[in-house]
């Protein structure tokens, strides 16, 4: 047998992998593929080997062969009635699993059209998988079964498969051999199907778990231990993290869950970074109290502390800003007819142009969710890095945070941003010590003022100057709120048929992340610069007022 499934306890060679090549009494075939896209032969590939006798077949690779694979890889081992996928995570971890009835369950339209590759008889057949028109070419020749994938095992030997007419992967060469691969496959290492993917699919990528269902909540008795700090009465976690090394292209991406432990309410939460490279840092405001940050005044006769970069601060890197929406999960059993609740939002973006400022560093990454329930709410999130080809195009190499008004420091005192209530609105000055190419500005906008006449749903138009010239303006709004009533079981309904949650806003949604805005700056030169943000922000009525949390991180090269 070309399986041997090892049950000693002791075992003294590593578990699936390629082992020496060894001689059987029956005749052994290599065929060798190519791949190629629109009629043209694929740059720099991996060549597919299919190693095949009267008994089994292997599904391997060039660059294994040669011992030259990155990781993670897979092979493939088929027999008579089953076949086991082989997957190297690392140079020390390896996984499996069995299947018995895939093979069994492909069907096939065996049509009439027939043709010769490499001297062989072949006929065509075809199949249809995921709307993928897949036309297989086999040959029975040779009384070898065999395919460069799993697909079409049991028609015989597969000479040439056609993915859409576009995708082709041929043999090229088909040749007799003496010695024959042997996989040798340790019991334990062998998984079910999900958890053999699931394996797989998280070695092609970089997970840095932050947190892991944790409550941000409001209560004197929330405190710190030697992993979370804690802080506005719980309803800011922090936490240092050390990021790995980002390879040139990498996708960066952040991944947020949130469940309600026992608030209701849709909720202000954001992800954000903490730069450490100044004197100040948001971290001082945290620890030492607001009144530690920086100041900003507009003329309005409030203070605004730590919304603004200065000589010796620079404020939050927003990561991600989102909406928790109406007591998802805990409200459950709010039960309406034909509504089955969402058990949790998951939300999820790509953050790639933040890279540098994360790279290779340790990091102080926060979360805030902006509430007054003892319960709160529970979260998680995580950081993924995904590698991209060796020729791909480096991110931004510089991201500069300016400003922030979003007050994570709520709950301790950190004022509204209400700035907008002045002709000068939000103006932030700051030096650049070398020229920055392609500048962009990654703003992202919410309006909040949740009473009829608030801003919140009200359209106000945000306008942005770049050294006193006007360079965007747009009107930031959200008009498909309704279709995320499935997150909202503690969501008000209202006598006009319409849901609390349904409602548009400006630029969110409760149950949903607010995307960034990319403004182009063009080339800007060293030296001082001015940026100011302007909105029309209504009017107090009462105790109500509006207020806009606005952060912009400069990016560029």
């Amino acid at each position: 047998m070309l399986i041997n499934i090892l049950q000693m306890k002791k075992c003294f060679c590593v578990a699936l992998v390629l082992l020496s090549l060894v001689s059987f009494g029956q005749t052994n075939y290599k065929i060798t593929y190519s791949k190629s896209s629109n009629g043209k032969l694929i740059e720099d590939q991996d060549l597919i080997f299919v190693f095949s006798n009267e008994k089994q077949s292997i599904i391997t690779s060039e660059s294994v062969m040669a011992s030259k694979a990155k990781f993670p890889y897979e092979q493939t081992l088929i027999s008579t009635s089953n076949y086991f996928q082989i997957a190297n995570l690392s140079a020390s971890k390896t996984i499996a699993t069995k299947d018995s009835i895939s093979i069994g369950k492909q069907h096939f339209e065996l049509l009439v059209e027939t043709k010769k590759i490499l001297g062989y008889n072949c006929k065509k057949a075809k199949t249809i998988i995921n709307s993928n028109t897949i036309e297989l070419w086999y040959t029975n020749d040779l009384k070898i079964k065999g395919a460069p994938s799993i697909l079409g095992q049991n028609l015989g030997l597969v000479l040439e498969t056609v993915r859409n007419g576009n995708f082709v992967v041929s043999a090229t060469k088909v040749e007799k051999v003496k010695q024959f691969p042997v996989l040798k496959i340790e019991a334990s290492k062998v998984s079910d199907i999900l958890t053999y993917r699931d394996l797989l699919w998280k070695s092609r990528f970089t997970t840095v778990s932050i947190f892991k269902e944790e409550i941000i909540n409001f209560s004197d008795a929330s405190k710190s231990n030697d992993s979370i700090l804690r802080f506005a009465n719980g309803t800011v976690i922090v936490k240092k993290v050390k990021i790995p090394t980002i390879a040139k292209g990498s996708q960066v991406f952040i991944d947020v869950t949130e469940q309600s432990n026992g608030d209701a309410y849709d909720r202000t939460g954001s992800v954000f970074m903490i730069p450490m490279d100044k004197k100040l840092s948001f971290m001082d405001g945290l620890q030492n109290g607001i009144k530690s940050l920086p100041i900003y005044n507009n003329g309005n006769g409030k203070q605004y502390q730590g919304i603004v970069t200065a000589e010796n601060y620079e404020p939050l890197i927003e990561l991600m800003r989102f909406f928790t929406p109406f007591g998802i999960k805990q409200y459950n059993n709010l039960q309406q007819k034909d509504k089955v609740w969402e058990e949790r939002v998951n939300y999820r973006q790509d953050i790639s142009e933040l890279t540098s400022a994360l790279n290779n560093r340790e990091v102080y990454i926060g979360t805030f969710i902006g509430n007054y329930d003892k319960g709160g709410h529970k979260v998680s999130v995580n950081i993924t890095i995904h590698p991209e080809e060796e020729n791909a195009v480096a991110k931004s190499a510089t991201a500069i945070s300016l400003f922030n008004s979003t007050n994570v420091m709520e709950m301790a005192g950190q004022e509204y941003g209400t700035l907008f209530n002045s002709d000068k609105g939000l103006v932030v000055n700051f030096r650049l010590t070398t020229d920055l190419k392609n500048a962009k500005l990654r703003y992202i906008t919410t309006g909040h003022g949740g009473w009829e006449n608030g801003d919140e749903f009200v359209p106000k138009q945000n306008t942005l100057y770049l050294d006193e010239k006007e360079v965007f303006h747009f009107t930031p709004w959200r008009e498909d709120c309704g279709s995320y009533r499935l997150y909202n079981p503690a969501s008000g309904n209202f006598s006009n048929g319409l849901s609390s949650s349904d409602y548009s806003r400006s630029n969110w949604c409760p149950g949903m992340i607010t995307n960034p805005v990319y403004i182009d700056l063009g080339d800007l030169k060293a030296g001082n610069h001015t940026l100011q943000v302007k909105i029309p922000q209504g009017a107090n009525e009462g105790t109500s007022f509006s207020s806009w949390n606005v952060s912009g991180v400069l990016i560029g090269n």
